[in-house]
């Protein structure tokens, strides 16, 4: 194998630029960093800028005039939608066709009567809503009756907010488990959501002790990995996402910078394979909340550390940074953006100043993934591999 290790960082949200068919999706215009740098008179990135950032699109404020130490492109999407589920399956060899089923009008009867029968309660909300304008509206009624709050989003998600010593968590998640069993057919959303709280008297705020419940959507390249015996370290929710299937090592994290921890600690611990994390901030703290200004902090704080990752890299590892889809904060409403994902590689020992160019499908990390470890693969995507080894 060239990298003995390869660290794959999920800038969750941070996409950079419409992609093709954004018309089909609304999203025309869209372009989440680079609406960012503009909002905020330009981005001081300048360790992403020398992996080489401002040569795969325009972004104020970062320079295209360097000589990069990393290898840089941006990837498109194939698969139907623009969230968390499609856009990571499909990193790791996933297409999905099919639009997951959305409810912008709640879930029907059918649904949230069978769940509140088999919960024994009955419960509250059912709408789109943010999560932490929902449990502002519906905080205090929750805590009063003891009625779980339901809620969904522009994704394909069921969530189910509830106050920690109101609903404790182990009955939380399995309301959840309840859910992710009845939500199948036309109904299987790509998660069921727990999304616990504390405070009192209006004064809500979630906790770190989120959990997904994925749909599986069929074999990807982590379990090609897992099978062979090698490493594969999910670090934040990236275990929820993939339901756990192919993920044999994981830490949770709290934020972007524990997350960034958590991504250290397991460099210093895995020995071969695939370390994988998800950074969550930016989608669900600024983009959801068209905060454009706390969006780009979230990056300008993630390239202040990206030394410490660069620092303790290997000879042998590979180091990738990329995103799962956008979620522009500068544009109406607070959907996520069908975009293109950023790509930035870069070893020690790897080429430099390589231009990876416009992948077609975000597979094709999957795809150099596998052929790194000499695994199979799904047979969906490109390796760029012989691109970046010198």
């Amino acid at each position: 194998m060239a990298f003995n290790r390869m660290i794959c960082i999920v800038l969750d949200s941070v996409g950079i630029g419409e992609a093709h068919d954004a018309p089909a999706y609304g999203d025309v215009g869209a372009n989440t960093i680079g609406n960012i740098a503009k909002a905020v008179g330009g981005l001081n990135v300048p360790n992403l800028e020398k992996l080489g950032l401002g040569l795969i699109d325009d972004v104020e404020g970062v320079s295209a005039k360097v000589e990069p130490i990393g290898n840089y492109g941006k990837m498109e999407e194939q698969s139907a939608g623009k969230d968390t589920t499609n856009g990571h399956w499909e990193m790791m060899g996933v297409k999905l066709d099919k639009p997951l089923p959305v409810y912008p009008d709640g879930f029907p009867p059918e649904i949230m009567d069978e769940f509140e029968r088999q919960i024994g309660r009955k419960t509250l909300g059912n709408k789109p809503a943010s999560g932490t304008e929902i449990i502002k509206e519906l905080g205090d009624e929750h805590v009063r009756t003891g009625y779980p709050i339901v809620y969904t989003s522009a994704d394909s998600v069921f969530q189910i907010a509830a106050h920690e010593e109101v609903i404790p968590l182990e009955e939380l998640y399995k309301m959840c488990h309840i859910a992710r069993e009845l939500l199948v057919g036309e109904h299987a959303v790509g998660r069921v959501i727990a999304r616990p709280f504390v405070g009192s008297n209006g004064n809500y705020t979630r906790t770190a002790n989120r959990h997904d419940y994925s749909r599986d959507f069929g074999r990807t390249v982590l379990n090609e990995m897992d099978e062979k015996g090698l490493t594969v370290a999910g670090v934040g929710k990236i275990y929820d996402i993939y339901g756990g299937s192919g993920v044999n090592d994981k830490v949770g994290t709290k934020n972007n910078m524990d997350g960034v921890d958590k991504t250290l600690e397991m460099m210093g611990k895995v020995e071969q394979g695939l370390i994988f994390t998800n950074l969550v901030d930016f989608d669900a703290l600024y983009g959801h909340r068209n905060d454009p200004q706390g969006f780009a902090k979230a990056i300008v704080d993630f390239d202040q550390r990206l030394p410490e990752i660069l620092d303790q890299m290997r000879e042998d590892d590979l180091l990738i940074l990329t995103a799962d889809h956008g979620c522009d904060p500068t544009t109406e409403g607070t959907d996520h953006s069908r975009e293109n994902v950023p790509l930035l590689v870069y070893g020690k020992n790897a080429k430099s100043g390589v231009n990876l160019g416009l992948r077609r499908t975000f597979a094709d990390l999957g795809a150099t993934i596998a052929e790194n470890f000499g695994v199979q693969g799904t047979g969906f995507g490109e390796s760029f591999l012989k691109d970046i080894v010198q």
